[in-house]
């Protein structure tokens, strides 16, 4: 699902990536990565307008997300808009890497027939390696 988007870089406008979420079993929401590849311009817009209602000043996340990562641009928590943890989207990714993130994530389809609170990893979540 997602929890938040960044602002747009180069030719992009209204939404630069979105950040996902899931659910633990516990309630904790989780981050799990984000997508910025799969949306067209008009869907870009779609969703700009369906998130930007939804906007909340804190992070929904038990915990922040990683600043960095060994794939892709750091995350600059400042350019980070959240929202509500209530809209739910379908991705295909390769794999999920050792700091439980998604691999190389694309975009395919807002879901209307799935509520958010049952947004859950489908394979056990590794114990986090320590720093």
């Amino acid at each position: 699902m997602v929890v938040g988007w960044t602002d747009p870089e180069g030719s992009r406008s209204d939404i630069g990536a979105l950040l996902l979420g899931y659910y633990t079993e516990d309630g904790r929401l989780i981050y799990a990565g984000r997508v910025g590849t799969g949306m067209t311009v008009k869907e870009l817009k779609r969703l700009a307008g369906v998130l930007k209602p939804l906007a909340v000043p804190k992070m929904p996340l038990a915990e922040p997300p990683p600043r960095d990562s060994r794939f892709g641009s750091p995350l600059k928590l400042s350019k980070v808009h959240w929202v509500r943890p209530e809209v739910v989207v379908e991705v295909t990714y390769l794999t999920w890497t050792e700091d439980n993130l998604l691999r190389q994530v694309s975009y395919q389809a807002q879901r209307e027939d799935k509520p958010a609170r049952q947004v859950v990893r489908s394979i056990p979540h590794p114990p986090l390696r320590s720093p």
